[in-house]
């Protein structure tokens, strides 16, 4: 047996004692769960706070450990003053397991205690950052590559006094994870961690910091494990609030959601900018124009304009008619500009300076109507057929001190429940939500005209729309502004989907939900266990003599049993402990006073690539974005080696970034397949049968995930995007929707329906050419772009036989 065989069979064996232990952890950890949710002997606040909290705890921890089976342990390093120490997906001990809560929770590590080190731990940093010129006190790293709970093979890189040439090669399970045909979800890289990407990981600040990478550079991943990373080192800070994940499109979030998890991290909530806020789905795209608009902060004065706009009073000329049972009023300018500047001078928010508008209305006119209706009464000197008979009915005014105050308050109360008043009230100071303010706006071109009076008229009309309701994108963080604007109008929009064109509300049932039956028992039940408890010989105030069962069925029904993700994702207020987006070049400056709004600590990780930017409304650079809000105090890291893109590649979208951008330059791709990408001319209208054709060669070729890429409105094949080739799903996108994410192949259509002249649609280019992993092909029905001639000209298989 080979020394290498002989040190293979020891690791194995130490993983199995691994398992062993994650196994025997799992079985006490889910005792200690039920005892937590079973215990109910103490009665006291504090006793049910502490129980709650083990309750968490438990809960927490019982996830951890459920999600580490697949690559529990994915290495090793030999350390000068501790020995060899295993790292792993988590923590584990000598002891049976961690005793208490505190334990369970603590990310304090004594590696004396430890079988398996997690892989945040700073113990276990230099299996990621160690080098020859810095090794960082260790004398050997010791990467494993594992099939389920078995060792297949490990790799040794040796350090300081024994390096030599004995090394098996550092770079085997980075290549080997980099070649492995890709799958439906994004894989963590716990295991594959480089150096730099590690320093971005683990950066002290819980602040602002922005990862910028090239196609492949693995920044999303970063962004991820750095959320893993925070939650470890914050975890009582961090995971009270949870976190917020918004990226380019739902595929991407469908791509990426499950690598947190299988961290151990589920408080996450997912999101793109298109449903952001509560009660709005949209993926629709506004044009280049109304983009570039709706994301400029200008637009912050538009909605303080339009909302200004809603706040009308009565014309001078054409004052309001407000009938009474015993006079006729007139609510004019005067009064309306009375109350109006009013309501404006309480620095309440719309929807709430509504109540003061209507107060100081009301109590004008009650003044108008008590002197026209007492005149002669009240004032003698002035006297008032009207007067004769008040008088006959309420007495003489000498007679009574209180009469003038009882009159004036039964006008009060008849113009508050005025029914005519109300509607002219809301007439001139509307109750609005967001989506009114909005729909009526952009689908009015008076109101865009008092409303914008600081744009051009060209971008005037690129703000109109026939329907209103037609939400985009970029209408999203505008809603979201006006929340802030307006405030409560006492009813809220439900949950909608506002793609379509035109939204159907049902009326609100004012009849009481009735109460489960279910939940009744169960009520039921609970009384009669309180009531046995007490002793029947002696008189107690009894459980039902407080709550009957409907009512603490009710109550139960009230508990929210939730997910912290899911209270988060439905609560428009709700402040996160850690926000992260993604392709955050794409973001307006709208946008961004969205996100500020939900995580006022600033804890934020921004991924982006500004050479990859689409949006007329996007970063130009990260600091006219964020100097704004955070001035100062963001950290910038790049990264500039890519891990996905093959030079072969790299090489074809170089000449396209050029076109985005002549300064800037492509990271540098780690491997070359030695395959080049290529290009082939279909005639025109044989375009679907050039992708089937393609698809099918590459299939032979790859394993692995397959795409087509084509812009919008490309004559694809028919059902293409539900078929599968060779039992493989083909992926079927545009430019848009393939943002973020990777193939193992891919097939690029008509490129040259991309460039239009502008950055966007360079930029558009690059990203479709970067997707792939392995192989490219391209067909196109019209000549190729110049900086597309880099692509081998190819022919399909069956021609050139």
């Amino acid at each position: 047996m080979s020394r290498h065989e002989g040190e293979l069979r020891e690791e194995q064996t130490y993983l199995v004692g691994l398992y062993k232990r994650l196994d025997a952890e799992r079985v006490w950890v889910s005792k200690a769960l039920d005892a937590a949710l079973q215990d109910s002997g103490e009665t006291s606040l504090e006793a049910r706070w502490l129980r709650d909290a083990a309750v968490d705890t438990w809960s927490d921890r019982k996830r951890r450990l459920r999600v580490a089976d697949s690559g529990l342990c994915f290495g090793r390093i030999d350390t000068e003053r501790d020995g060899p120490l295993h790292v792993g997906r988590i923590g584990l001990s000598k002891d049976d397991t961690a005793n208490s809560p505190e334990q369970a929770e603590s990310t304090e590590v004594d590696v004396s205690r430890s079988l398996l080190i997690d892989w945040r731990a700073p113990v276990a940093r230099p299996f990621y950052t160690a080098t020859g010129a810095n090794p960082e006190g260790i004398s050997r790293r010791r990467r494993f590559r594992t099939r389920g709970r078995a060792l297949v093979d490990f790799a040794d890189e040796r350090f300081g006094d024994n390096a030599s040439g004995e090394d098996d090669g550092s770079d085997a399970a980075l290549l080997a994870a980099i070649s492995e045909a890709r799958s439906d979800g994004m894989r963590d890289i716990v295991a594959t961690i480089q150096a730099a990407q590690d320093e971005v990981i683990r950066l002290g600040s819980t602040g602002v910091v922005v990862v910028e990478g090239g196609p492949g550079t693995g920044k999303t991943a970063v962004a991820l494990h750095r959320v893993a990373y925070l939650l470890y080192e914050h975890r009582e800070r961090m995971a009270r609030r949870g976190v917020l994940l918004v990226g380019p499109n739902p595929g991407f979030l469908d791509y990426v959601s499950g690598v947190l998890p299988a961290l151990g991290e589920t408080d996450v909530v997912f999101t793109t900018l298109g449903t952001l806020m509560p009660g709005v789905r949209t993926a629709r795209q506004d044009g280049q124009d109304a983009a570039r608009i709706k994301g400029s902060e200008v637009m912050v004065e538009v909605l303080e304009a339009a909302v200004l706009d809603r706040q009308r009073i009565p014309h001078d000329d054409d004052p309001i008619e407000i009938e009474l049972d015993d006079v006729t009023l007139w609510l004019d300018a005067e009064i309306g500009t009375l109350a109006r500047d009013a309501a404006r001078a309480s620095r309440l928010v719309h929807n709430q300076a509504r109540a003061v508008f209507d107060h100081h209305v009301i109590e004008a006119l009650t003044l108008r109507a008590v002197a026209k209706i007492g005149a002669g009464w009240l004032n003698p000197e002035q006297p008032d057929p009207m007067a004769v008979e008040v008088a006959a009915e309420l007495g003489e005014a000498e007679e009574d001190d209180g009469l003038a105050e009882n009159l004036t308050a039964d006008v009060r109360a008849e113009l508050s429940g005025s029914i005519a008043l109300a509607a002219e009230l809301d007439e001139l100071w509307p109750m609005l939500t967001p989506q009114r303010l909005l729909a009526e706006l952009f689908s009015s071109r008076d109101r865009l005209e008092v409303a914008t009076t600081m744009l051009s008229s060209d971008d005037r009309e690129a703000l109109y729309r026939e329907n209103g309701r037609a939400w985009t994108v970029s209408d999203v963080p505008l809603l979201d502004e006006a929340v802030d604007m307006l405030g409560s109008d006492g009813t809220e929009e439900g949950p909608a989907d506002y793609s379509a064109d035109y939204l159907i509300s049902a009326e609100d049932d004012d009849e009481e939900p009735p109460v489960d039956p279910e939940e009744l028992d169960y009520a039921e039940g609970v009384l009669e266990i309180l009531d046995t408890e007490e002793d029947p010989d002696e008189e107690v105030l009894r459980a039902v003599d407080l709550m009957a069962a409907d009512q603490l069925a009710e109550r139960q029904g009230e508990l929210d049993l939730r997910s912290l993700a899911e209270r988060a994702s439905s609560d428009r207020n709700w402040t996160y402990g850690h926000v992260v987006v993604d392709e955050a070049q794409e973001l307006s400056e709208m946008d961004w006073r969205a996100l500020m709004r939900r995580c006022p600590t600033r804890s934020m990780t921004i991924v982006g690539d500004l050479a990859q930017r689409e949006s007329p409304a996007g970063a130009g650079t990260w600091s006219s974005m964020l100097d704004k809000h955070v001035p100062e105090r963001w950290a910038y890291r790049q990264l500039t080696v890519n891990y996905r893109t093959p030079a072969d590649i790299m090489d074809v979208a170089a000449s396209v970034l050029a076109e985005v951008d002549p300064s800037l330059r492509p990271p540098a791709s780690v491997r070359r397949t030695g395959v080049a990408p290529w290009a082939r001319e279909v005639a025109p209208g044989t375009l679907a049968d050039g992708v089937r054709r393609a698809l099918g060669e590459l299939t032979d070729e790859v394993e692995g995930t397959v795409a087509v890429i084509a812009p919008s409105g490309t004559l694809l094949p028919t059902g293409l995007s539900s078929s599968t080739v060779d039992g493989r799903d083909v992926a079927v996108l545009t430019p848009h929707a393939a943002k973020g994410l990777e193939f193992d192949a891919v097939v690029l259509c008509e490129p040259e329906r991309m460039l239009d002249g502008s950055r966007a649609g360079a930029a558009e280019l690059y990203v479709s050419l970067t997707r792939a992993t392995q192989r490219l092909g391209v067909l196109h029905s019209t000549p190729l772009p110049r900086c597309l001639s880099g692509l081998r000209v190819d022919v399909p298989q069956s021609v050139a036989s």
